[in-house]
């Protein structure tokens, strides 16, 4: 099993925390959309590192359009020389419109074709093909030879894969039909991975013509950890907060009624819009946080994420990496590098 990290900070820090991930072992090293743009950090990234791969987990699709991410998906593979994952997401309709003041329709049909389109545009540079992509969503016809970029600067890498995160069916099916990976939500368990996001994306492959063979589905974890118990307990307060920020969003509603905690996200919900974030936290009790998170101590972090989801996942991150003793934390990755 791949590890990989988030890779936080100022874009002025990406290049070196990228280089010390590397030398830690990752496997891989993402941004996300958040108080910076997702893609710059990653060229910084490239110039400091040698093996790493570098991905966005995620850039918001809808914010940009099929041009855009066709350009830097091409660029920063190229930096990289072949070690790129664009990884797009949807978003939810109040950031995309209020936020990035943009459109909002058809979330999943729209997903399918913005994929279509960056994969038809690419095409067109790589083969001298006419560019020619018309659907209901976007419409590329025009490409001149001096906005075409050279074939040769990919070399033998090719175009990046390209994974999309999801949490309903419907998207969680166009990943599977038009993407190399999935980006499974840190708002995920066990039991909705295995019910509704493995049967969505094997619907998906097969209205593709194709298998699950090769398929890479990445999943960020809950970890809580820690060499006390008062870590544990200071690793669980924080997880339980972030659990309920997570839980108190209508979309991902599902992933708790699978569970029979349809009614928590409303309670948290109003505690949210009230500013209430302390108390949302504890509303997630013992069984909630030990659904949502893996709570062992560092050598027994392996085999319970062996146990959850060693024959479904083939990479994975944490979403609250242990920070002590690192002799501890690296025999910790390397059992789970062996899952």
């Amino acid at each position: 099993m791949k590890i990989d990290s988030l890779l936080l900070g100022s874009i002025t820090e990406t290049g070196t925390a990228a280089a010390d991930l590397e030398a830690a072992g990752y496997s891989g090293a993402w941004t996300a959309e958040g108080p910076h743009d997702p893609f710059l950090p990653l060229a910084a990234a490239a110039a400091q590192t040698t093996e790493i791969e570098l991905g966005t987990a995620i850039a918001v699709a809808f914010a940009r359009n099929p041009m855009l991410l066709a350009n830097i998906g091409w660029d920063l593979q190229t930096l990289s020389q072949g070690r790129f994952v664009l990884g797009l997401g949807s978003q939810i309709k109040p950031h995309i419109t209020k936020r990035f003041s943009m459109e909002w329709s058809k979330p999943a049909a729209r997903m399918r074709e913005m994929v279509q389109a960056v994969r038809a545009i690419w095409d067109a540079w790589l083969h001298g093909t006419r560019l020619r992509f018309e659907g209901e969503f976007y419409r590329h016809t025009l490409m001149r030879p001096m906005f075409t970029p050279r074939a040769s600067d990919l070399g033998d890498f090719g175009p990046p894969p390209i994974f999309l995160a999801g949490v309903g069916p419907l998207m969680t099916e166009v990943a599977g039909e038009v993407c190399d990976g999935f980006l499974c939500h840190p708002f995920t368990t066990e039991r909705y991975l295995r019910e509704v996001t493995l049967p969505a994306l094997e619907r998906g492959r097969a209205r593709a013509g194709a298998s699950m063979d090769g398929y890479e589905i990445a999943g960020p974890s809950f970890v809580v950890t820690g060499e006390t118990d008062e870590e544990i307990e200071r690793a669980a307060a924080a997880t339980r907060q972030q659990i309920a920020f997570y839980g108190s969003t209508p979309a991902y509603r599902p992933v708790l009624e699978i569970h029979g905690w349809g009614d928590l996200q409303v309670e948290l919900n109003t505690l949210s819009k009230r500013g209430q974030w302390v108390e949302m936290g504890t509303l997630i009790d013992d069984e909630i946080l030990n659904t949502f998170a893996v709570v062992a101590a560092p050598e027994e972090v392996a085999p319970e994420l062996a146990r959850r989801y060693g024959d479904v996942i083939s990479r994975i991150s944490f979403y609250a990496p242990f920070k002590g003793d690192p002799d501890r934390w690296q025999a910790a990755m390397a059992a789970i590098k062996a899952i």
